[in-house]
């Protein structure tokens, strides 16, 4: 039996921002309908991982490949249009305007089937049709969340990448957004989460990975590195 081709692929990376180097041969993969999590302490280069892909960085060496086709050092605004959706941890929709204003405005790369995009988001994210005329500021932080994701899926994504989605929910609407990543994932799109709460992340993770100062510290199923007991002695404690 073959192995699985990479949707997305960072292979030996090293990378930082100017002179600063944070990544030290990063390497993490990202398979066909898998969500993978990033899991590490505080500036561990989690996020700096995903900003890599998105061309903000300064990539040294190493490679990002795209479904094998190599995207190293694409600029920002072309990454998107490749099929990569990106949600950041803040400053993630137009508080502005309408829910549904918002994810027209994400589909921007699309010339046609925005109003069946729309249809298929409502479907997905049922709480927001009835709330498509509130302007997005008016919604609580989990609902807000929502709305970014359902943006950044107006494109046809080729794998979707969300940065500390859960930060700063309530337990209640952490929940709800690891519930919806596994219905995203269910609709075939594979997911490359940065997240700090560990636990809730690797027990959705098909796989994860540990990162330490920039570096692979651990890397295995999201169920192994929930059993492995130096890894939940060093990130998990604590966290529900």
């Amino acid at each position: 039996m073959s192995n699985p081709q990479p949707v997305l692929e960072l292979r030996g990376l090293f990378a930082g921002y100017g002179e600063m180097e944070i990544l030290h041969d990063i390497n993490i993969h990202v398979d066909k309908d898998e969500v993978v999590a990033i899991i590490g302490p505080n500036g561990a280069g989690k996020s700096t991982a995903i900003k890599a892909v998105l061309g903000l960085l300064n990539i040294r060496n190493g490679k990002i490949l795209l479904e094998n086709t190599e995207i190293t050092d694409t600029p920002p605004e072309k990454v998107v249009t490749k099929g990569i959706s990106y949600v950041p941890q803040t400053h993630n929709v137009f508080v502005n305007l309408s829910v549904e204003e918002n994810l027209e405005m994400g589909a921007w790369t699309r010339s046609e089937g925005i109003v069946e995009r729309l249809e298929e988001m409502y479907v997905l994210f049922p709480d927001l049709r009835e709330k498509r005329k509130q302007a997005a500021g008016s919604l609580s932080g989990g609902q807000r969340q929502m709305v970014a994701m359902a943006k950044a899926l107006m494109v046809d994504s080729k794998v979707l990448l969300l940065d500390e989605p859960t930060a700063g929910l309530s337990p209640k609407y952490r929940a709800e957004i690891f519930e919806t990543i596994q219905k995203i994932n269910g609709e075939g799109v594979p997911i490359l989460i940065v997240e700090q709460n560990a636990k809730q992340a690797l027990g959705i993770a098909n796989r994860g990975y540990v990162l330490v100062d920039g570096t692979n510290r651990f890397t295995g199923t999201g169920a192994e590195l929930l059993a492995d007991r130096e890894v939940a002695r060093m990130f998990l404690g604590g966290r529900d």
